[in-house]
């Protein structure tokens, strides 16, 4: 079992990322309304705490998550490297559409950044909600 340990959503295009302690989470708006939320194939994007820190000490950089503009931080579980995956965050239930590619925002916010991401999923997964719910900071995450 692995841990919610960051939750974050933002208003627009290029706005900074809020950082929140809980969130709904539906179908048509993604995390608490995000902007990337209403999008088909993306509504939730979920990125894996420990491969962070792995980038963030591969680029000798101390920079927060929300970096990566990723709706979860998840701990303690492997995030699926293939589409149709199932995770449960919480009563949420996800189902992994894709590989979320880095961006160049990733490269103007961290030099070296997008690259570093690029390797093995490192950039995190993008879910289409199943079942939707409330999350909070310490929900329970697990891969089906």
């Amino acid at each position: 079992m692995g841990k919610l340990v960051g939750i974050a959503r933002r208003e627009t295009t290029r706005a900074p990322m809020d950082i929140l302690e809980t969130a709904a989470v539906s179908q048509v708006a993604g995390v608490a309304n995000d902007f990337r939320g209403k999008s088909r194939d993306r509504t939730v994007t979920l990125l894996s705490a420990e491969t962070w820190q792995a980038v963030c000490e591969e680029l000798n950089v101390t920079i927060p998550w929300t970096t990566r503009r990723s709706n979860f931080l998840i701990e303690g579980v492997e995030l699926p490297k293939q589409a149709g995956g199932i995770i449960y965050v919480g009563a949420v239930k996800l189902q992994v559409t894709g590989e979320v590619d880095p961006c160049n925002r990733m490269e103007e916010q961290c030099a070296g950044l997008k690259n570093a991401l690029l390797p093995a999923w490192r950039g995190g997964v993008g879910c289409v909600v199943l079942e939707e719910g409330e999350v909070s900071l310490g929900d329970t995450v697990s891969i089906e």
